[in-house]
């Protein structure tokens, strides 16, 4: 298959960027998206020029290190699939690829299609974790959980922390993001007993992060790769309240 790529290039956050475009012959049908990137830029070094930088860790669907958006879709136009997980045959269809990175004003760009994410990391230090003493671990069956909210809590938990929910929204939300962190701890023993101070702080810092607020355009859930409901922002809401 053969391929037009216009690709995002810019040089860092500072400098303007702009669509290049590439061409790329003979991909394999089995070949990754990510594969095919490779690929161009093995042959970007062999003519001497600046390979295209780009995100990417386990490949396997769990790091959230991927983070491009594909004609306009992040991650791609397939349902509950991250961009590593794409493979060209998906594309069969299409002759031309526009590929350019998670766009927000708290993702700023590092260079090409690699954009800082280390806001994310700030939300979860300001209150996504357990106050506990340390020690040993306790017997796993010292504290009960019910069946529904244990799989409840893993559902939130599968959040990989893209950001994907972050560059689709109209306002830049974080929430969908927040908002499994938070649930993810208030559905188990150990976390519930800080679940409203803990949704505080990380709501304060997400706003702080300069991400906007959720309006219900539910795009966030139709884009995450992991398919976190947005019932989860239900209840993060309604645990900010009554604190």
């Amino acid at each position: 298959m053969n391929f037009t790529l216009h690709i995002w290039r810019q040089q860092n956050s500072q400098s303007k960027g702009s669509f290049q475009t590439y061409k790329v012959d003979n991909i394999d049908s089995d070949t990754s998206f990510l594969e095919m990137l490779d690929q161009l830029n093995e042959s970007l070094i062999a003519d001497g020029e600046d390979c295209i930088v780009f995100d990417h860790d386990c490949r396997e669907g769990i790091c959230g290190a991927c983070s491009l958006v594909i004609n306009g879709y992040p991650h791609g136009q397939k349902n509950a699939t991250s961009t590593c997980q794409l493979y060209m045959r998906d594309y069969s269809e299409q002759n031309e690829i526009w590929v350019e990175p998670f766009r927000a004003k708290s993702f700023g760009t590092i260079k090409d299609l690699s954009v800082y994410r280390d806001a994310f990391d700030r939300i979860i230090q300001a209150g996504g974790f357990i106050s506990s003493k340390t020690g040993s671990s306790p017997e796993a069956n010292t504290f009960p959980v019910n069946k529904s909210d244990a799989d409840s809590a893993f559902d939130s938990a599968t959040c990989i922390g893209c950001g994907a929910c972050v560059a689709v929204c109209p306002n830049s939300s974080a929430s969908l993001f927040v908002a499994a962190k938070i649930n993810h701890f208030d559905k188990l023993p150990q976390g519930k007993i800080e679940s409203h101070k803990r949704a505080k702080l990380m709501v304060d810092k997400m706003e702080e992060e300069g991400f906007g607020s959720c309006s219900n355009h539910r795009h966030c859930e139709a884009v995450c790769p992991q398919g976190i409901d947005l019932s989860n922002i239900t209840k993060m809401n309604s645990l900010i309240k009554p604190y």
